[in-house]
């Protein structure tokens, strides 16, 4: 498998370089169709009495895979690899399992005639005080530029991906691979953008948008 390191305000030493095929051989392992890891070191130094820190993020990918990325953050870079790798494997590991939990027991998911409910699949609509929240703007989304603002929980940065066609079960495989608690694609059932989120251990909830939706109303 075939490794990149790229240092981001640090220097990649050989040392870290000597860690990194070490650990590299732990993931080709339990991801023997793996071709290429992507390694990014990024070092922080804060100005306001914070400690510094590393972040190292991980992109692993291969012909017929979906990407798998984890990232952490700590102190020492050397930590914050270890702790990445961990949550690469084990996100690895889950999709794995849950792969093997569908061939023992398969399920598709399909929505009821009757109720409109999608069945077949852990995953529920949004409540509706989230989508009342989505829709008054109650969480500020902005974009992330040169210089940043200080950290605010509830400032979301924005990014631009290509939108892909999948099922809902898809979504949440990709989901799970990427290890982030949402996903957006566009539903190839409905041809709607839609996202999954987590929710309580394998349960899932999806948010749809309908395409027909109309412009609000001139206040005069």
């Amino acid at each position: 498998m075939e490794t990149s390191i790229v240092g981001v305000g640090v220097g990649v030493t050989d040392r870290f370089r000597t860690v990194v095929e070490e650990k590299s051989a732990r993931i080709e392992n339990i991801a023997p169709r793996a071709e290429r890891l992507d390694v990014k070191v990024t070092y922080r130094a804060y100005h306001n009495g914070h400690q510094d820190d590393s972040t190292v993020e991980l992109t692993l990918t291969g012909k017929g895979l979906p990407v798998v990325r984890a990232e952490a953050v700590d102190g020492d870079k050397f930590v914050a690899l270890d702790l990445a790798v961990d949550k690469l494997c084990e996100q690895i590991r889950r999709a794995k399992q849950k792969r093997i939990d569908a061939r023992n027991h398969p399920r598709k998911a399909h929505f009821e005639k009757g109720t409109g409910e999608l069945a077949g699949l852990d995953v529920q609509p949004a409540s509706i005080d989230v989508l009342e929240a989505v829709a008054t703007g109650e969480v500020p989304v902005v974009s992330g530029g040169a210089e940043e603002a200080e950290y605010s929980p509830v400032v979301i940065r924005t990014k631009s991906f290509d939108a892909e066609w999948m099922s809902v079960e898809e979504a949440v495989d990709r989901m799970e691979l990427v290890g982030h608690d949402f996903f957006l694609f566009i539903d190839a059932r409905t041809d709607q953008p839609s996202v999954v989120y987590r929710r309580k251990g394998w349960d899932y909830g999806v948010i749809a948008l309908t395409t027909q939706a109309q412009p609000a109303a001139l206040v005069s």
